[in-house]
């Protein structure tokens, strides 16, 4: 706990640096950047019909593991002594130590950040020689060389496969091997966009010149087989506790893929899910016809008719009802990409990112209006710990009493906190340091 401590310090100097350095289009481990704005990036560089046509899908083969610790303590701007302490600390697996004599241990807290600036500067490298501004820039602009990067995983788009082939690919390779760095030859290929790839649980594809992002075959097998895999570890469970667990899975999955053309994906997994738990009532009640079934687990709102639902008594005896979340009633909606060259730690970028987590927290809240209410009145920040409350730290809606308003359950007697600022609350017995003002 102390190491990770002190590594938290470190970061703190170190990620500003870090985050200076940067390459424009990399969106993996950083603040304010996800894998909605790395995908939204290969949409832009791909969409027009004059836009790049080849992709060299891009992985690193164990990346973590096998960075070269000298080009760390050479090239990262940190203390030299305490990051080779780091590195060389080694790790443990089944009570025994193990040396590390590369790479850096997955799982760190710094960790993200050192592989980060140890794959930075690809994109300043392949804009040198692809320049789109200046001398050499008519080369650039036919060579259509674009690299949107996601941590370890990446893509280069071109305008041929014998120039991704023959130019991009040993740059790349070079650029790796001096960091003691290599592309996994399995999972590294040259593919045309009418084949379409998948980047980042996403398959991105043009049909017929009309390109679309769908959530790739793969991605959705493994959502389905851990959807079946609970409701089948769950036999005994109510509908209610079933619910419970399966609703943040099939939400969380169905916002991460709301940006693209989603709509029939989400049918299809809706039926799916349906299917499973159909087949987990018939299972619980063997004795008992389809109608009795249908009518005890399932039911009509709205324009769906099969809505699997489940009740529970809440804590006052009433009834309380729980309704499985459809896949398919997410909305699709258009995301707003981060702009590339914004930096967090940079004050002049503070209006713009102050607007782009208002616009999406009105987005998130938008028929939660006491929510978004509270939010707005405390200018989006944590009165605990004064850090700004955005959707990636997630909030709780936390009752304070004040004793000259009585116990009244008003939006005055509440107020936003982080989830865990309201743990440490309840835990010390404290109170919130400043309420929300009314």
């Amino acid at each position: 706990m102390q190491d990770r401590g002190i590594q938290a310090l470190y970061l703190q100097a170190l990620d500003p640096v870090a985050e200076t350095q940067a390459d424009t289009h990399s969106y993996g481990f950083r603040k304010e950047r996800s894998c909605a704005d790395a995908l939204t990036q290969c949409y832009r560089v791909l969409f027009r019909e004059d836009m790049p046509t080849w992709i060299l899908e891009g992985d690193i083969k164990s990346c973590f593991d096998t960075i070269s610790h000298n080009w760390l303590v050479t090239h990262i701007p940190t203390e030299v002594s305490m990051l080779e302490k780091w590195l060389k600390a080694g790790y443990m697996e089944k009570s025994v130590w193990h040396a590390s004599e590369d790479g850096t241990p997955q799982g760190g807290i710094i960790s993200p950040v050192l592989a980060n600036m140890t794959l930075d500067g690809l994109e300043k490298l392949l804009r040198e020689k692809y320049p789109l501004k200046g001398p050499g820039s008519q080369k650039g602009k036919r060579s259509k060389v674009h690299l949107v990067r996601y941590a370890d995983d990446f893509i280069i788009t071109g305008s041929s496969q014998k120039l991704l082939e023959q130019e991009v690919k040993p740059l790349v390779i070079a650029f790796l091997r001096e960091r003691g760095l290599e592309l996994s030859q399995e999972k590294t290929k040259i593919t045309h966009i009418a084949d379409g790839f998948d980047f980042l649980g996403q398959n991105i594809r043009k049909y017929n010149g009309l390109l679309l992002t769908r959530p790739s075959k793969k991605n959705v097998k493994a959502f389905l087989k851990d959807i079946r895999e609970t409701i089948k570890g769950h036999k005994q469970a109510t509908a209610y506790g079933l619910i419970t667990l399966l609703n943040p899975k099939i939400q969380g999955w169905a916002n991460y893929h709301r940006y693209g053309a989603s709509g029939k994906t989400f049918s299809h997994v809706d039926w799916v899910i349906e299917k499973a738990l159909w087949q987990w009532a018939r299972r619980r009640h063997p004795k008992k016809g389809t109608h009795w079934i249908q009518k005890r687990y399932f039911r009509q709102i709205g324009d769906r008719n099969w809505c699997f639902f489940g009740t529970a008594k809440s804590k006052d005896g009433q009834t309380v009802q729980k309704v499985l979340h459809a896949a398919a009633k997410t909305p699709i909606v258009r995301y707003t990409k981060i702009k590339g060259a914004c930096n967090p730690y940079d004050p002049a970028w503070k209006p713009y990112l102050s607007e782009r987590r208002e616009a999406k927290m009105k987005t998130i809240l938008r028929s939660r209006h006491q929510l978004l209410e509270l939010w707005k009145r405390q200018e989006g920040i944590c009165p605990n710990c004064e850090e700004p409350i955005t959707i990636e730290t997630g909030w709780h809606n936390h009752h304070v009493v004040h004793k000259a308003k009585g116990g009244s359950n008003g939006i005055e007697n509440r107020v936003l906190v982080h989830p865990n600022c309201h743990r440490q609350v309840h835990a010390t017995k404290g109170t919130v340091s400043k309420p929300c003002p009314v």
